[in-house]
């Protein structure tokens, strides 16, 4: 017997799965991290790149200018002072060589020749609308110069930084997310191995998660209710046939006994009704047969107009030596009640019935059975004085079409209730 609790899972499984889960979710995030980080790094390069570019530009420019303003003091490069020309590319951290007009060198910087493979930039040096000469500059990796490169390592150090920061969140998040979605999986995986391993009682109940994980746990545990009404009612359908088909075998046992016994003549009418109760039999056969070829949830019923009346005097005849050789006092008081309904179905009903007042009555007992019409329905009874069925053995079928009253001691009323046709 199980406690509807489902087993726990294995540690391995139970942790496989959020294990590949949150490598999924981080693989994805790491990925978009590093892409992001990339692109940031690669755009950001290059915008520094071109502010450096524009930048020495600028120098050179204002170098060429200084150089220009020099000459013109002078008015010739031999008397040009061109030292503050010097000292301003020593500030901004480049070396300079000033060119005359026909490419002759007139001044250049001490270590203008040994940053021949640095970053240069050249501009003309133009006094009164006239090209005088040229200005060359090659940065250094100080002063002013070297800010765009400090520049693009500060980037990408913050850039290095988010991107390790976002890494960490996005573990962190893949970690708890998987978490998350896999707790209610992992649940219901247990309760299906629970159910498959034969604990017809293990259900998920709530879970913690997207609506769609909720929706599936849900889901679940109807299918198991169903499955397990279904079951129960394979069972009582089970029952219900052995009872059903004991009524008839034990009218037929009865009356080839009292036949063998000499009790009952071998009349025509007593072979008729043993016959009868062999074509229920087979009816009832053919109609379990029907019900597992079409797996149907009820037997099929072909209802017509009949005689209430006439069904409970037919299924009296039938027990009636059943009722004589028990030494008990079978009554009728049959009125005529139509109704629409299957004739054969109702017969093994009201057998039934009977059946149950015979097993209950001792010798001298008295039951009757009793039929008539009463209002819209038709109304079917059968009192004993038997033992009685305490009450809380009392079966009764809700609906209003069969109930029972009963005391101990006091006999039993079984009431059928049909519709009138």
């Amino acid at each position: 017997m199980t406690d509807g609790r489902s087993p726990a899972t294995p540690p391995s499984r139970r942790g496989a799965l959020g294990l590949r889960l949150a490598l999924a979710f981080i693989s994805v995030a790491l990925a978009a991290v590093a892409l992001l980080a990339g692109l940031t790094a690669a755009f950001a390069a290059a915008d520094v790149s071109a502010l450096a570019t524009r930048q020495h530009a600028e120098l050179t420019g204002a170098i060429a200018v200084a150089a220009g303003a020099a000459w013109d003091r002078g008015d010739s490069w031999v008397a040009a002072d061109l030292s503050p020309v010097l000292d301003l590319a020593a500030q901004v951290g480049a070396d300079v060589q000033i060119r005359g007009q026909h490419g002759q060198v007139v001044t250049s910087s001490p270590g203008f020749t040994a940053q021949a493979a640095g970053p240069r930039t050249s501009a003309a040096i133009v006094v009164r609308g006239e090209r005088a000469g040229e200005a060359e500059v090659r940065f250094t990796g100080s002063g002013l110069a070297s800010a765009d490169h400090s520049l693009e390592v500060a980037l990408l150090q913050a850039i290095a930084g988010a991107a390790g920061l976002a890494a960490l969140l996005a573990m962190a998040t893949g970690l708890a997310v998987a978490r998350r979605i896999t707790r209610p999986v992992e649940k219901i995986i247990a309760v299906t191995r629970a159910m498959g391993s034969g604990q017809r009682t293990a259900r998920v109940g709530s879970v913690t998660g997207s609506g769609e994980l909720r929706e599936l746990a849900a889901a679940f545990d109807q299918m198991a209710d169903t499955i397990g009404r279904q079951e129960q009612l394979r069972r009582d359908l089970v029952a219900d046939v052995a009872h059903e088909l004991r009524t008839p075998v034990a009218v037929l046992q009865a009356g080839h006994e009292a036949l063998l016994d000499g009790i009952a003549e071998p009349t025509p009418g007593q072979l008729a009704s043993l016959r009868d109760e062999v074509l229920r039999l087979s009816h009832m056969i053919g109609d379990l047969q029907a019900l597992a070829a079409a797996d149907a949830a009820a037997l099929h019923l072909s209802r017509r107009p009949c005689d209430l009346a006439c069904m409970a005097a037919a299924a009296t005849d039938s027990l009636a030596d059943r009722f004589e050789a028990a030494g008990i006092t079978l009554q009728r008081r049959l009125a005529a009640a139509q109704i629409f309904g299957d004739p054969r179905w109702l017969h093994q009903v009201i057998t039934n019935l009977l059946t149950n007042a015979l097993k209950f009555t001792h010798a001298g007992g008295r039951v009757t059975i009793a039929t008539w019409p009463a209002g819209t329905d038709a109304v079917l009874t059968v009192t004993d004085t038997g033992t009685g069925i305490p009450a809380d053995e009392l079966t009764q079928a809700h609906g209003g079409q069969l109930s029972a009253t009963s005391q101990p001691g006091q006999g039993t009323q079984m009431t059928l209730t049909l519709p009138l046709a």
